[in-house]
């Protein structure tokens, strides 16, 4: 549907696996307002910086509008029938399993349902796998080795209830915003209550932790170990939970015991009364709730940390009831609703099993199919080496970006280069991995698509269109329905819209169900159109005679897993932190995400608010390392292992740990020159899950010795390639840019003119300061800019902010004009500095002014400035400024 002029539509954003609910209003003239809704209930009407620029996300620049096959625009038909084709051929010729599709938790769950109905009960391989495997395949693992099932036990609330909170392996100040600033709220009412952070980085998060446990790389599990057998030496396990409702509690404790307290040490990389504070902490504190995210989950030991940290839980009884629990946060919209429709590639829908017939009957009997798949398929990593080895004939890519996010990425992008057949559908019809495609399938993308994603607290809402269909894109759903018609099965891929996949969908979870399975959606399987568009938030399960959809629940607090003897089950893990550096690669590096992209930004770069916070890639750096290796701050570094090297930014700071570097995952070749991070991770997984480890790699690290640096900002997308390092970013008006070139002053005058989109007949207005090497140039067209270049022997000394601001200024004046060349504004002129709060744009100068002018807290700055009235994820980063302004006041 299209929402009519100052229609206010609900809807769910399309980021992290928070869930949280959009207002979104078609505007008279095609502007896009977003707000929280208030009335959902993961979110209660707080968005992020992302979430609140969507509306800045939605035009049709760059999108894919039309179907392709080689480059040339085709027709659906055309290109559909020749994807049918070539599958259909690939089967005949070389069986089900030289095919494979692989998914996204960017899609919807209608959308999985479909592609995992085609591949597994049609096509009969389980060649589907998706870019969830990277995220929390690993949490998937550990919930069904501990509870026969993947069920999260508990929900949002708990967070808030807690007593303590354990954020291991989660920057949820950047990552899951929402969350944080509930947890934050909630601390602020109850003081007493406390947060630890286990983060090898003192992230942002860490100024809400009473404790941070700065932990060596991969250290979890003994921790947790650690913890176990201090909960059992103490007499804090609850010895009637674990007799009625576990097993293989001696076993576990039998090697947590192992290691005293001087091991633990080393293998965490904290001292003894980090460690005895901690423990002391978790055993006295009844309501616990341990959430985890990528930094548990993306390691060679995922799973066994998951298990770890279960095992905790269930060692007290500490799960399923209010306040407390493990709890998982998933990094994607709807990650979770592909683990319900078994979207992975060792699951079946509806949440059974591939290796149990009995399963794999109920499932093939349910879709009425020929064949259906009866073992595990290609998981991620292994896919992508079936490809490159040849194996994979054909191969369908959705709503993912590979050649950017997996490891190893340099080799996948080799692999689709050689694969025979690739289509990939998308929305943007240029990104590293579509340019490989021999068929693009235009998608519809966010504001446009229709149907259900399911949370991280298994709350599933509805994702509702409130824009037109862009050019001929298409529903995800409806290309493999399409596909699945092709290649002759007519009948079952017959759907009419969203609904009708869901009402099949929730008809499959209550199939022969009686309770056995913890995924029951009966009560909505046979809901009508109406009923589907009005679908409120609800969590699952909803069995058929729970019509309410109200009520939150948990599992677990009395037992009841899905095991088969329904009992819970203690996973003995052993220790397996171990450095990944060795003599020639002598840090350790550890990628993620940052607070305003997502991604490879193929959406959030479209908006220059979210580039204005951090416009390039970076690395972070301690203040030892940098000076050891004689890099100062905002040199270049390159990085490298022994897959390649990439060149990013030198961020300086004691967040870092000596001997540890981070570089953000989203800048790829679109907007770098050479930022595609997971190019030097090595395709090491955990062996049970699957999923690749991104945190440890073992890299090395130099000063980029570069001729002359420079900045840019232009009204038209600059030409950067003849420069040896770029980073690209959208600014208001136009773009901005830092460079780098190798070579001397005749570079940098050819260069200008590319940069600006000009010819050398075009006035600049120049400033030349041979002796250190400074150029500066602006161009002007009327009165406006054009552009402008500043150019140095060392890093650019602009205020970028200002800098990008000018390209919307009028410059009749024809002296006012200098100021361009200057870098800053006069001194009667405001300069926000480098930007703090995307939300509201304000400035680190902004905030300084007002600490200046008697703010002495984060809510004083934030009530002077407007900075962190929206998200809040900005606070931590308000505080850190606060801290070092009064610090340099005192003395």
């Amino acid at each position: 549907m299209t929402a009519g002029p100052a229609c206010a539509v609900k809807t769910t954003c399309p980021y992290c696996g928070v869930g949280c609910g959009v207002l979104a209003t078609l505007e008279e003239g095609g502007a896009v307002t977003i707000k929280g809704d208030p009335d959902h209930p993961a979110s209660l009407g707080r968005l992020c910086s992302k979430g609140s620029a969507l509306g800045e996300t939605v035009d049709l620049d760059g999108r894919l509008l039309v179907p392709e096959i080689g480059g040339r625009r085709a027709s659906w038909d055309e290109a559909l029938d020749l994807v049918a084709s070539r599958f259909s051929q690939a089967i005949a010729e070389h069986g089900p399993d030289s095919v494979a599709f692989y998914v996204s938790g960017q899609i919807l769950t209608e959308d999985y349902y479909v592609a995992n109905k085609l591949m597994k009960g049609f096509i009969g391989s389980a060649n589907i796998d998706t870019n969830s495997r990277l995220c929390m395949a690993s949490s998937v693992a550990g919930h069904r080795r501990a509870f026969g099932s993947d069920t999260v036990p508990g929900t949002y609330e708990d967070l808030e209830l807690a007593d303590l909170v354990v954020l291991t392996g989660s920057n949820l100040a950047w990552c899951h915003p929402v969350l944080y600033q509930r947890i934050a709220a909630a601390k602020a009412a109850r003081p007493e209550m406390k947060v630890v952070l286990i983060d090898p980085r003192r992230t942002m998060t860490a100024d809400l932790a009473d404790l941070h446990l700065a932990i060596a790389p991969d250290g979890d599990v003994s921790l947790f170990l650690g913890l176990l057998a201090h909960l059992a030496d103490n007499g804090f396990v609850d010895e009637a939970y674990v007799k009625a409702h576990t097993s293989g509690f001696d076993q576990a404790l039998e090697i947590a015991r192992a290691q005293d307290l001087t091991g633990l040490a080393a293998q965490t990389g904290l001292d003894a009364t980090q460690l005895q504070q901690f423990y002391a902490l978790w055993a006295g504190s009844e309501k616990v709730v341990t959430v985890y995210s990528q930094g548990v989950n993306q390691s060679r030991s995922g799973t066994d940390k998951v298990n770890a940290i279960i095992n905790c839980h269930l060692a007290t009884g500490r799960i399923g009831k209010p306040g407390m629990g493990p709890f998982s946060v998933t990094g994607q919209p709807n990650a979770m609703g592909g683990r319900e429709v078994g979207g992975l590639a060792n699951m079946l829908a509806a949440h059974m099993e591939i290796e149990n017939p009995v399963h794999r009957d109920r499932v093939q009997r349910f879709w009425g199919s020929p064949v259906i798949a009866d073992n595990a398929g290609l998981k991620a990593v292994d896919l992508f080496q079936a490809v490159a080895d040849g194996k994979i004939k054909a191969l369908w890519i959705m709503a993912t970006n590979p050649v950017d996010s997996m490891p190893d990425a340099g080799a996948v992008e080799a692999a689709l280069e050689a694969c025979p057949f690739v289509v990939v559908s998308d929305i943007m019809a240029e990104t590293d991995t579509i340019r490989h495609a021999h068929v693009k399938l235009p998608s519809l993308g966010w504001g446009e698509k229709d149907g259900t994603v399911t949370n991280s607290e298994r709350r599933i809402s509805r994702q509702r269109a409130f824009l037109a269909a862009p050019g001929e894109a298409k529903a995800d759903w409806w290309q493999m329905a399409e596909v699945g018609k092709r290649m002759g099965y007519a009948n079952a891929f017959d759907f009419a819209n969203a609904a009708s996949i869901m009402r099949e969908y929730a008809a499959q979870t209550a199939f022969e169900n009686d309770g056995t399975r913890d995924l029951d959606l009966g009560a909505i399987a046979d809901i009508d159109d109406a009923a589907y568009e009005a679908l409120a938030p609800f969590q699952w399960p909803r069995p058929a005679d729970d019509l309410s959809l109200t009520t939150d629940k948990r599992f677990f607090a009395n037992g009841g897993f899905f095991t088969p003897d329904r009992l819970a089950r203690f996973v003995a893990v052993a220790p397996s932190g171990q450095s990944a550096t060795t003599a020639h690669h002598r840090f350790t590096l550890n990628t993620g995400r940052i607070r305003d992209h997502w991604h490879t930004m193929t959406r959030t770069a479209k908006s220059a608010r979210l580039s204005a916070h951090i416009a390039e890639p970076f690395a972070e750096i301690h203040p030892g390392d940098a000076k050891v290796l004689g890099i100062g701050e905002a040199d270049l570094v390159r990085v490298g292992s022994e897959r390649g090297e990439i060149v990013v930014r030198a961020l300086i700071t004691d967040r870092q740990q000596r001997g540890n570097i981070f570089v953000p995952m989203h800048w790829t070749d679109q907007w770098a020159s050479g930022a595609r991070v997971d190019r030097l991770v090595a395709p090491d997984v955990d062996p049970v899950s699957g999923q690749p480890a991104l945190k440890n790699t073992a890299v090395d690290l130099a000063r980029f010795e570069a001729h002359h640096y420079g900045f840019v900002v232009c009204r038209n997308k600059p030409v950067l390639e003849a420069a040896a390092y770029w980073a690209l970013a959208r600014s208001v008006g136009g773009w901005r840019a830092e460079f780098a070139l190798e070579e001397g002053r005749d570079a940098v005058q050819s260069f200008i003119c590319a940069a600006l989109g000009i010819d050398a007949a075009t006035p600049l207005l120049s400033f030349s300061d041979p002796t250190n090497g400074v150029t500066r140039h602006a161009a002007f067209d009327g009165t406006s800019l054009i552009g402008a270049v500043f150019v140095s022997r060392q890093p650019v000394t602009v205020s970028r902010s200002w800098a990008a601001d000018q390209l919307e200024q009028d410059y009749a004046n024809l002296s006012s004009r200098w100021r361009i060349i200057a870098g800053r504004p006069a001194n009667d002129m405001p300069d926000k500095g480098a930007i703090v709060c995307a939300c509201m744009n304000v400035g680190v100068n902004d905030i300084i002014g007002a600490i200046r002018s008697g703010c002495g807290s984060v809510d004083a700055v934030s009530r002077a400035t407007s900075a962190g009235t929206n998200c809040g994820s900005c606070k931590a980063e308000i505080k850190v400024i606060l801290d070092e302004h009064q610090i340099i006041a005192a003395e």
